[in-house]
């Protein structure tokens, strides 16, 4: 508006000084399409300054975004970091204990293999061992014949019994042909204290006095003495309750122990004199 009046004085005045018309509204007309283009320029600079805005407004909404995307990313690969680590945390310990299960295989396996002596002692009493007079078991190279006192002796008495008798014979018939090992005998009693005033004022003496029996018999039918031991331990190594009679009847026991020869009594000092 104030261009537009400017122009207009303008144009009196350059009519005032005696300028022709034509020249005047030559001079009108270029005035008035400068007028134009101005308007047209602030328009169009109005229009670029509010892209302008809006471009720097979406760029920083961009880089905000990035930011945050940029963190997400490196959260992510914090996590998968994490991740990848107690993997193979994990991996070691299962193939740790893949180790260690193989180890335990291993050793179960070993404890239950039985020797060829077992094999052979468990044939040779095959009868025996069916008809529930005798157990055998064998640990770590150990091997026990268990028998229950009722198949070798009555009740208090130290005698053994016909029936004992013929399967202890079994027994040293198979004995005789194990090497490299010792034969203790071993009498165990249950809880059952004897009388004072007896021929076994405890459970010791009748523990130790059936072992003997049974180591006698044992030498009397060919194993040889030097090999043969005998040892009572009363009523104080249990494998059962003695709460129950049935536990009592598990205690009340003969065990002969196989055991190397290297455990021999004296052993070592004969050895360290050599």
């Amino acid at each position: 508006m104030n261009r537009t009046i400017v122009s207009l004085a303008t144009v009196g005045l350059l009519v005032g000084c005696g300028v022709p018309k034509s020249q005047l509204d030559a001079k009108a007309m270029e005035a008035e399409n400068l007028r134009r283009q101005y308007g047209d320029e602030s328009e169009k600079a109005k229009s670029l300054e509010e892209k302008v805005a809006k471009l720097s407004a979406e760029l920083e909404a961009a880089q905000k975004e990035r930011s945050k995307s940029d963190e997400a990313l490196a959260a992510s690969e914090a996590r998968t970091r994490e991740l990848q680590k107690k993997v193979e945390e994990l991996s070691a310990l299962n193939e740790s204990l893949a180790q260690s299960k193989d180890k335990l295989e291993k050793a179960r396996a070993e404890l239950e293999k039985k020797s060829e002596q077992y094999e052979s002692l468990a044939k040779s009493l095959k009868d025996e061992i069916n008809a529930g007079k005798i157990e055998l078991s064998e640990l770590k190279g150990r091997m026990v014949v268990k028998m229950k006192d009722k198949i070798l002796f009555s009740s208090g008495s130290v005698k053994i019994n016909p029936e004992g008798q013929a399967a202890l014979a079994k027994v040293a018939e198979a004995l005789k042909d194990v090497p490299g090992k010792l034969v203790r005998v071993e009498g165990h009693t249950d809880d059952d204290p004897t009388d004072p005033k007896g021929p076994f004022p405890s459970n010791w003496e009748l523990s130790t006095t059936r072992a003997l029996a049974v180591v006698k018999l044992l030498q009397d039918k060919g194993v040889p003495a030097d090999k043969l031991s005998a040892v009572g331990y009363g009523q104080f190594h249990p494998i059962a309750s003695n709460r129950t009679a049935q536990g009592k009847s598990q205690n009340r026991r003969i065990e002969i122990v196989l055991a190397p020869e290297d455990q021999a009594p004296g052993t070592k000092t004969k050895a360290a004199s050599r």
